[in-house]
């Protein structure tokens, strides 16, 4: 999951459109906190460009000191969030191309045909693929098809038609906004609707014409005064020139209407409208629906003996006050969130991450001690967090836990942009209700079920209660066909990917002063993936005891000589160099 945007200004003399796109980075940060950047246009067809891994304060400096290097009339802006790839500077976004046009990129969503278009790409096209990111793939795939039109010049005829071909070719769930340097911007999502991608519109500053501007989530332009927001539809694109009312086109026939149901649950800011349905509403009724759950799977006795419902801070917020109102049991915030805590890594050894939770949330004792509580999350995934909060409720005094989510059982790896966890990982693929209780120290763990999920969200959408989702992590069944040999890929890059996440959390752990036996081992001897999926550090020559072979060894080095960090070699990237003493990205 990440975010994206695209902004265009009517006034040709506009050329402050940066420092709009960067507000809304702030408004979407959400969506993805390891990298950012915004790619300009400026008069001639001149792109100017920031980004880097970080959230968008670190990039952009504090006080947005960088926009003032990016001036233009349009833009384009991503916030990362990775699923493929790795963590390195080069794959933060906008991604480039400079043939043909000068084409800037951004890219929400997966691939799941990746291999088969890298392949296509090397052997057909002869185009260059630097990283490991499927967005660079999608960005080679559209400069390719948009090539065949061998024009000096492309209209909107052509665009459209490369897009169609890109459809062809391109399997999985995306939304994306680009920018042709001189022409306009485009936008475009995925024929099934999985990925979600909105449109307003308002006066320019001038009065003179019309601004457009189209971001992962609709909060970001109403946060900028844009109105008459609309969605963009399965299948559809979108090109704005300055000055000209957008041109649409179906560039694929719509397959499905089925947006991503986590965007409900999880990810989206509950005062965002999606595919025309409320988010805070849908997890309103989530709650409502979650809590006639929970009084069928416990004893009248049992519900009459909870005192307090409690939520998880804060996506379930708004759902656990919906289930104390339905249930007549009072409502009360049991736990406080730190805000201001420093992005939490994924770290070595089961200790470190417990302490990970606990920097973000603090028990009240005074709101658990001799108290029966029945705790609400948004979803329970790997189970490691639901464990450390439930004992943290114990140790502030809480006499019975109960715990209660407002998704279903996760029991299937997500395959449309979202890195929830490989299937090994998660508690539910090899778990049921009873264990999964025992695990995290529950009395017992009630879950929403699927059709109630779902009707949560249907009751609320204008196309009726009908409407369909994305929901294959609940189930296993999927709305794109998925090749086989996939999900064999998915867990070998997660793994990869969760490498180079735990190596670089054990490094910023000791420059933080935590010295933890794990987090030694790991940032000294580096890590590995585990045969159960789990990353842990390496071995000093041993394994589980056992002597390993020189051939091991040598394969285990080649990998780990992969840099894991590197610049983008497009542009010239503020984002890659020292600025003022300080290395920023």
């Amino acid at each position: 999951m990440c975010g994206i945007l695209a902004l265009i200004h009517a006034n040709p003399l506009d050329t402050s459109v940066a420092g709009e796109l960067h507000e809304a980075l702030y408004l979407l940060q959400h969506r993805g906190q390891d990298a950012c950047g915004i790619a300009t246009c400026a008069s001639g067809g001149k792109i100017y460009q920031c980004k880097g891994n970080g959230m968008a304060a670190k990039v952009f400096r504090d006080d947005g000191a960088r926009i003032a290097d990016l001036p233009g009339y349009m833009g384009i802006g991503h916030l990362r969030y990775p699923t493929a790839g790795t963590s390195a500077n080069a794959e933060a976004q906008p991604f480039y191309v400079n043939s043909p046009y000068g084409i800037c990129f951004a890219h929400n969503g997966n691939l799941i045909n990746a291999p088969e278009l890298k392949h296509f790409l090397d052997y057909e096209a002869h185009r260059h693929i630097n990283t490991e990111s499927d967005s660079e793939l999608m960005l080679n795939i559209f400069a390719n098809e948009l090539n065949e039109t061998g024009k000096a010049r492309v209209n909107d005829k052509d665009i459209f038609s490369a897009l169609t071909r890109l459809y062809d070719r391109c399997v999985g769930g995306w939304a994306c906004t680009a920018m042709l340097a001189g022409f306009g911007l485009i936008g475009f999502r995925d024929s099934y609707g999985i990925r979600p991608l909105v449109l307003g519109s308002r006066p320019s500053e001038n009065g003179e014409g019309t601004d457009w501007m189209m971001a992962s989530e609709s909060v970001a332009l109403d946060q900028r005064g844009f109105s008459n927001v609309a969605d963009i539809l399965p299948g559809q694109a979108v090109i704005i020139q300055r000055g000209c009312e957008p041109v649409f086109a179906q560039v694929q026939p719509q397959k499905r209407y089925a947006p991503d149901i986590f965007e409900y649950v999880y990810f989206a800011r509950p005062d965002t409208v999606i595919d025309g349905i409320s988010v805070q509403e849908s997890r309103e009724r989530m709650g409502y629906k979650l809590a006639d759950t929970i009084a069928k799977h416990l004893t009248p006795e049992e519900l009459a003996a909870i005192d307090v419902v409690i939520p998880i801070p804060e996506t379930s917020n708004t759902a656990a006050t919906c289930v104390a109102e339905r249930l007549q049991i009072p409502y009360c915030q049991g736990f406080v969130k730190n805000r201001y805590v420093f992005r939490t890594f994924i770290m070595p050894g089961q200790k470190a991450r417990e302490k990970s939770v606990r920097r973000k949330l603090n028990a009240m004792k005074v709101k658990f001690e001799g108290r029966n509580v029945l705790l609400v999350d948004d979803s329970i995934v790997r189970g490691t967090t639901s464990r450390e909060i439930v004992s943290m409720a114990r140790e502030a005094g809480a006499k019975k836990i109960y715990f209660a989510s407002c998704a279903p059982r996760i029991t299937h790896a997500h395959i449309y942009g979202i890195d929830l966890a490989t299937s090994s990982e998660l508690i539910a693929h090899h778990r049921d209700e009873v264990s999964i209780a025992q695990h995290i120290g529950a009395v017992k763990v009630i879950f929403q079920t699927l059709n109630d999920l779902k009707a949560s969200c249907a009751e609320l959408s204008p196309r009726g209660p009908d409407q369909e989702f994305e929901v294959g992590v609940f189930c296993g069944t999927y709305v794109t066909p998925v090749g086989e040999g996939y999900f064999e890929r998915l867990e070998k890059l997660r793994g990869v990917a969760a490498k180079s996440k735990v190596f670089d959390g054990a490094k910023h752990a000791l420059l933080r002063g935590q010295l933890e036996d794990p987090i030694l081992k790991a940032a000294v001897r580096g890590v590995k993936v585990s045969p159960n999926g789990t990353v842990v550090p390496k071995q000093n020559g041993t394994l589980n005891g056992n002597t390993r072979s020189k051939v091991a060894e040598k394969q285990e080095e080649a990998e780990e000589h992969t840099p894991q960090d590197r610049m983008d070699i497009s542009l010239h990237n503020f984002g890659d160099y020292a600025q003022d003493g300080n290395i920023q990205g």
